[in-house]
């Protein structure tokens, strides 16, 4: 599901057919239109009397209190937070600052990404629940990429979630933010929030989305799913990643590793869509070790200037030179190219950046999910992926990861005197050769060269 209309679309119409019970579980769920949307179709599940079980890592939870604790005043739900803050809750940064004797354990977050009604329909992959994530925010989206499953791949999935749901690090939301004193007030409060506002309007949804399927909730009503099939599995991180006391045991239980065992394994060709990309030297010699078999690598990841950490930019061109000496082909995606991808169908003037975690090995294994190639994924946050052996799947990874490289990113390559890059696009004009950071201001340079250095590798 490259779209995000239509990605949320399937969350929103999985929880209003939901008869059993709903499992979710992410990173992010932001106070805004789409946060509100879930929610509410989370509480109108409740309401039905389906199981409503909400994890959410407790980093961006800040000024949403009320919101949470309100959902969890309602019967059929519980709600918890996973390695949670003690107080100061009003932003991030008190968070951090009331907190920071113990700032070890909470810079490890829980980054997974799941959606899984009833048992037997799951969502996951790269979004997290808020405006950007699905093509609704005015200034600034994000192209991802989730994928919808059946079959037996879901009970896998469930399992890690019940790993994480029950883990120490899973709190009760009452146990952190207090009992509700008034549990009919909460609710009426939330009822307000998620009700009244521009959240109620209904999803648009275009006939179709890039790869020509339809609304799910027309498949849904049919009976029929139009699904492409394969064999499947799942994998995560252990919760208690987030306890590790030192990198190399953290590492010992990372999902990373098996993207990368994985990515190793290829024999033809790699292809690679990693928003978050650092690769290190370890990396660096392991796609040079890949080019020396002849395996084709293709490599997309944001440039300098849709990056929306910038630093981590910075751990990237480190080794930018280097993968490029090794015959890997590198795309940077454009913040404003992608505005004119129609494809894509960002809204209005808004900037576009990549957040899709992807690969395609052989052209028939596909791995998706909220792994990136960076230290944090290695060693820091909790992760969840899958992979699954479906050339066809493999063949609309890459038709969509294709729409980006192709039409909306830059193309590196050596100069002339094979040590400076060049940046290559294609316009109504023909050819762009540029051989400075595109898109970049001198702010944002200023921003990077100043902090860059006070910045460990292993926080990027």
């Amino acid at each position: 599901m490259p779209d995000g209309f239509y990605s949320l679309d399937a969350r929103i119409q999985l929880a209003r057919r939901a008869r059993y019970s709903l499992d979710v579980q992410y990173y992010l769920i932001q106070d805004d239109r789409t946060g509100r949307l879930v929610m509410r179709n989370l509480r109108d599940a409740a309401l039905r009397g389906v199981r409503v079980r909400l994890l959410v890592d407790d980093l961006y939870t800040a000024g949403a209190d009320p919101m949470f604790r309100g959902l969890a005043a309602f019967p059929n739900v519980e709600v918890r937070l996973f390695n949670p803050f003690c107080c100061a809750r009003q932003s991030i940064a008190s968070k951090y600052v009331a907190s920071i004797a113990d700032f070890r354990r909470l810079n490890h977050r829980m980054h997974n990404k799941l959606f899984i009604a009833d048992g037997v329909f799951a969502v996951m992959g790269g979004r997290n629940i808020a405006d950007e994530y699905f093509a609704r925010s005015a200034t600034s989206n994000f192209v991802d990429m989730d994928v919808f499953v059946v079959g037996p791949v879901v009970g896998q999935l469930a399992s890690i979630f019940d790993v994480y749901w029950n883990s120490p690090q899973a709190y009760p939301v009452q146990a952190i933010l207090g009992e509700s004193a008034d549990r009919e007030e909460a609710r009426r409060s939330f009822d307000h929030l998620v009700d009244d506002g521009e959240q109620m309007r209904s999803l648009v949804l275009p006939p179709f989305d890039i790869l020509g399927y339809g609304p799910i909730s027309d498949d849904l009503d049919a009976g029929r799913l139009g699904l492409v099939w394969g064999t499947a599995v799942a994998f995560a991180d252990q919760p208690g990643k987030v306890m590790a006391t030192s990198a190399e045991m953290a590492r010992s239980m990372s999902a990373q590793m098996n993207v990368m065992d994985r990515v190793m394994e290829s024999n033809s060709d790699v292809v690679i869509s990693s928003p978050y990309f650092v690769p290190g030297s370890m990396g660096v010699q392991a796609f040079g070790d890949l080019r020396k078999r002849k395996v084709k690598v293709v490599i997309l990841t944001n440039s300098f200037a849709a990056n929306d950490v910038p630093l981590v930019h910075s751990g990237y061109a480190r080794y930018r030179v280097a993968l490029l000496r090794t015959g890997v082909d590198i795309y940077e995606l454009s913040p404003t190219r992608i505005q004119r991808n129609e494809r894509l169908m960002l809204p209005g003037a808004s900037l576009g950046r990549l957040h899709a975690k992807a690969a395609v090995i052989d052209q028939s294994m596909v791995y998706i999910g909220s792994v990136n190639l960076d230290p944090r994924s290695e060693s820091t946050n909790t992760e969840l992926g899958l992979f699954a052996r479906c050339p066809e799947l493999a063949k609309e990874v890459i038709r969509v990861i294709n729409v980006s490289k192709l039409q909306s990113a830059y193309r590196l390559r050596f100069a002339s005197d094979g040590q400076s890059l060049q940046w290559l696009a294609t316009d109504d004009q023909g050819e762009v050769v540029l051989s400075a950071e595109p898109e970049v201001t001198p702010l944002m340079r200023l921003h990077n060269m100043l902090l860059a250095p006070f910045v460990p590798e292993q926080l990027l």
